[in-house]
């Protein structure tokens, strides 16, 4: 019954952690973001500032309760990762939310504004369900993790540490 257990929590924890898609879909690249000066960016062009090096993009919100939560855990990936890029996408409601979370939770790393927050057309494209969400990308800039949630703490590490 044990061994059940540990398969059934095995099976479940890869499905969470899915690394299945490999590439973001054409819509999800076509995407304008903005940064936090306000200027649109291509969601591709994120990406192709920061090919050479993993990137951690992590989604989030400053009303949200378990990405607030979360935050200790996020510090200690980035100090324990110094060559990795962070890159924040925020589903915040508004401006002034978005940029006054940045400033109470000291986030360091490059940073853009969802439109449409989580529910619109950027969220459906990269499948987005849950906040706190981890995407990993390698130094390729192809996809090593698509969908971790801050759950997942020690997968992401690991893998982080491997693509080094």
């Amino acid at each position: 019954m044990k061994k059940l257990l540990y398969l059934v929590s095995f099976v479940l924890l890869n499905i969470s952690c899915s690394s299945a898609q490999t590439k973001f879909s054409a819509e999800a690249l076509e995407t304008k973001l903005a940064n936090i000066e306000g200027t649109q960016v291509l969601f591709q062009d994120i990406i192709k500032k920061h090919k050479g090096k993993p990137v951690v993009i992590e989604v989030w919100a400053s009303w949200c309760g378990d990405c607030v939560k979360n935050m200790p855990k996020l510090k200690e990936l980035q100090a324990g990762n110094p060559n990795v890029d962070f890159v924040f996408l925020s589903c915040d409601k508004n401006t002034e939310a978005w940029k006054n979370g940045i400033a109470k939770h000291e986030l360091a790393g490059d940073h853009y504004l969802v439109p449409e927050g989580m529910k619109g057309s950027f969220g459906k494209s990269i499948d987005l369900n849950w906040i706190p969400r981890y995407i990993i990308i390698d130094k390729k800039g192809k996809i090593a993790l698509y969908k971790a949630i801050e759950t997942d703490h020690e997968q992401v590490k690991s893998l982080l540490k491997s693509l080094q």
